[in-house]
């Protein structure tokens, strides 16, 4: 199970000490174990390289029942203060910094430039959370600003509940003890309840349920395939009539017609099957490159041994299933009208089932376009919305200070302004400052505030914003207007008072009718001291942080000068900061010049996660663009099955009706009429599936309502979209019709009456 505090009704992680709390308090889990999200500058043994972590509690590993492929996990005294520096490593450190020797135990790991001793390696497989980690270091050594201060939220509880303990005896025994924990800690910041969660809900997230649409979609393609064979096959019957009369006249039972037709099926469809699963081997790596980073367990897909059988096991199905029905048709031939010539008036008995097959390949292709159209849509939409600042010729990257540069707080802030100073003199370069948050990047810094120096209301009911800590020309650097006021500049330091700039919509909720130009904001937590009075210097415009399709709703913005915070925050951000740049010249050139301007201050300053503000932008699309572009590609393909579908069935009518087009012809019908009955009989088929595939499509697309995050301006009922879909259906129809009626137009009337 995952636990969480809730806070406004959402849940929300809480901090050490509360952590220590619920585990001591605690009589419903076997275990609880805490873990935070780190990262690390590792630069010993081999280059240096900015890896990611967790800091995790003794007993994580127990907790989750995990198997180290070698050593153990952290022991109580190592994870304490002061306790002795500690790793885990994951098998692919084991591998490239170690070479999988066994001898790794007790070695050295140098970890933000101290020596870690390694005491375990992780098995292969093993992953928690959509960020691999490489590195596991015990967690009650971090920070004490982290270990100490109950309004630091950042700590993630995992736990094993107890055999004979249900879900809801656990949750409202951690309400108890949480309702205990307020009531002795009033001043800090307080949740309303406590959330118990499946740690595989936690996980997976809402991902199951797009993979799931996504399946449905497969299957919906498969189903078109399959009843376009299932033609093919009616069709096929048709000509060997004469065939399957003459092994009745000898002998054949209908049994041994049937088997020998499932027969040929299965061969068909083992062979599509297994062309399907080489085509799959090779596509498999572009499917993923669209892939989100939120979508779990990434690396582990693939065509893979399960996958094989599945898809064998599911054309052995299929080709029973869709080839039993033409054979069973085709085994009641009549011996002796089959055994006429041509058999023509017994094909005929086959039209009215292609037909109807037709028609439901048509509805289902109309399904697939139209979720596919509704995501399209909803692309198109988020790429008109306005992320607040200018993305374009602006890149960003972290930079891993070297911990003998910043072994003391002053030694920051000089080696930041330092940094800074290099990169803005490099030819090209615009601007560029610093910052511990970007918009758009997956990571938060969330925390309370109130207006006025006067608490207002109960800490679980005071509003939270989005706290940018950055250097003063952050701001013009990313492009986001400034609406009043002034933006922060160097002279904000920590001889000089605390300002900060907050965005529109804070001003707009806190300040209605009023300038909140010279307002006072407090802070209550702010590195040593509790509460900060903070003046706003000035007003600057809304920035989407977590999406473009505001999901995750709206959240008020803060942005502070990272050179007044205190020297005990200060450290707090120390792996988190990022240059951003705004240059003309593409990252690509610039990268050298940047990279020689880090090793300046030292050569063991890694450089990494450049990424340009542009891919962030399209980054955050990545939960609808992924299901869009794999539906889209189903889509069509549904599209073109069953435009070969119609052409097959039309193709076929006609040449059945050869000696009949002859007659009308020579009773003096044009090459006009011809070509309109032909081509009316695939729009008569279109328009029925079309009538059937909207009504389906109304029904399936309410599902897309359940998934709120795929759809962004755009309702599942969008009329725009369910009349467009039809009627290019019906276009694509008629055109795929044209082609046999064009051939049927042409037929010469005294050739056709000769034809029996």
């Amino acid at each position: 199970m995952v636990l969480f505090n809730r806070t406004l009704g959402y849940p929300t992680y809480l901090s050490y000490p509360d952590f220590i709390d619920w585990r001591r308090s605690s009589r419903s889990f076997e275990q609880i174990a805490a873990l935070a999200d780190e990262s690390f500058d590792l630069t010993s043994p081999g280059p240096p390289e900015h890896v990611d972590g967790k800091e995790v509690s003794a007993n994580f590993f127990s907790t989750l029942r995990v198997q180290l492929a070698a050593g153990r996990g952290f022991s109580a005294d190592e994870d304490k203060i002061g306790g002795a520096p500690a790793v885990v490593i994951s098998d692919r450190l084991w591998q490239e910094r170690f070479g999988g020797s066994p001898a790794v135990l007790g070695r050295n790991l140098t970890l933000n430039g101290v020596d870690h001793t390694i005491v375990g390696v992780l098995e292969p497989r093993f992953r928690f959370g959509a960020q691999p980690a490489d590195v596991y270091t015990p967690i009650a050594r971090r920070y004490p600003l982290y270990i100490n201060d109950r309004t630091v939220h950042d700590v993630l509880c995992v736990a094993r509940l107890r055999p004979e303990v249900g879900v809801g005896q656990a949750l409202a025994e951690m309400n108890t003890v949480q309702e205990h924990i307020d009531e002795l800690h009033p001043n800090a910041e307080r949740g309303q309840g406590v959330y118990v969660i499946p740690l595989k809900q936690e996980l997976v997230g809402d991902v199951g349920g797009t993979l799931a649409l996504l399946l449905g979609a497969v299957g919906l393609v498969l189903l078109i395939a399959c009843t376009n064979v299932a033609n093919l096959l009616l069709a096929r019957a048709t000509a060997r009539t004469r065939e399957f009369a003459i092994r009745l006249a000898l002998g054949a039972t209908r049994a041994q017609i049937v088997r020998q037709l499932i027969a040929e099926t299965l061969v068909l469809s083992v062979s599509g099957g297994l062309l399907g699963l080489g085509i799959a081997k090779w596509g498999v790596a572009a499917v993923l490159a669209a892939a989100p980073g939120t979508l779990p367990r990434v690396e582990n897909i693939g065509v893979n041994v399960p996958v094989v059988l599945f898809a064998l096991g599911v054309s052995i199905i299929v080709g029973i299933v869709f080839g039993l029905f033409p054979a069973l048709k085709s085994s009641k031939t009549d011996l002796q009208t089959g055994l006429k010539e041509g058999g023509r008036n017994l094909a005929g008995g086959h039209q009215p089932t292609q037909n109807l097959l037709v028609v439901l390949q048509v509805a289902l292709a109309l399904v697939l376009l139209t979720g596919g159209g509704l995501l399209l849509r909803t692309i198109r939409n988020l790429w008109a919305v306005s992320p607040g600042f200018d993305a374009q010729h602006v890149f960003t990257f972290q930079v891993g200070l070297s911990r003998a540069a910043v072994n003391t707080s002053p030694r920051v802030r000089s080696a930041y302004r330092e940094l800074t100073e290099r990169i803005r003199r490099i030819p090209g370069v615009e601007a560029a400052d610093i910052t511990a948050l970007v918009p758009l990047s997956r990571s938060w810094n969330e925390g309370p505030f109130w207006v006025g120096p006067q608490q207002p209301a109960p800490m679980p009911e005071i509003p939270r914003a989005i706290y940018y800590p950055t250097g003063p020309d952050y701001v013009r650097t990313m492009g986001i207007p400034l609406l009043s006021g002034r933006l922060l500049s160097p002279a904000d330091n920590l001889d000089s008072e605390v300002v900060i700039l907050v965005d529109s919509l804070l001003a707009r909720r806190f300040f209605p009718g009023q300038n909140p130009v010279g307002q006072t904001i407090t802070i209550p937590h702010w590195g040593a001291a509790y509460n900060i009075a903070a003046r706003i210097a000035g007003v600057v415009g809304h920035v989407e942080h977590y999406g473009l399709d505001g999901s995750m709703g709206e959240k008020p913005q803060l942005y502070y000068s990272i050179y007044q915070l205190t020297d005990e925050a200060l450290p707090v951000f120390r792996n988190e900061i990022r240059v951003v740049v705004r240059a003309q010249q593409d990252a690509s050139g610039l990268m050298p010049a940047f990279r020689d301007a880090v090793r300046q201050a030292g050569s063991d300053q890694p450089v990494y996660n450049v990424r340009t503000m542009q891919e962030l932008v399209s980054g955050s699309m990545g939960r609808q663009r992924f299901p869009m572009l794999l539906l889209a590609a189903f889509a069509l393909l549904a599209l073109r099955l069953a435009l070969v579908g119609i052409y097959g069935v039309i193709s076929h009518s006609t040449i059945r009706r050869v000696n009949e087009i002859g007659i009308r012809m020579a009773l003096g019908a044009t090459k006009r009429d011809v070509l309109r009955m032909i081509v009316g009989q695939g729009i008569r088929l279109a328009v029925a599936g079309v009538a059937i595939g909207s009504v389906a499509a109304l029904v399936v697309t309410r599902l897309f309502s359940s998934f709120s995050h795929l759809l962004y301006g755009v309702r599942a009922n969008d009329p725009t979209i369910f009349v467009a879909v039809p009627v290019t259906l019906i276009a694509a129809a008629a055109l795929a019709s044209y082609i046999p009626a064009q051939r049927a137009a042409s037929v010469e009337p005294m050739s056709a009456l000769r034809q029996e």
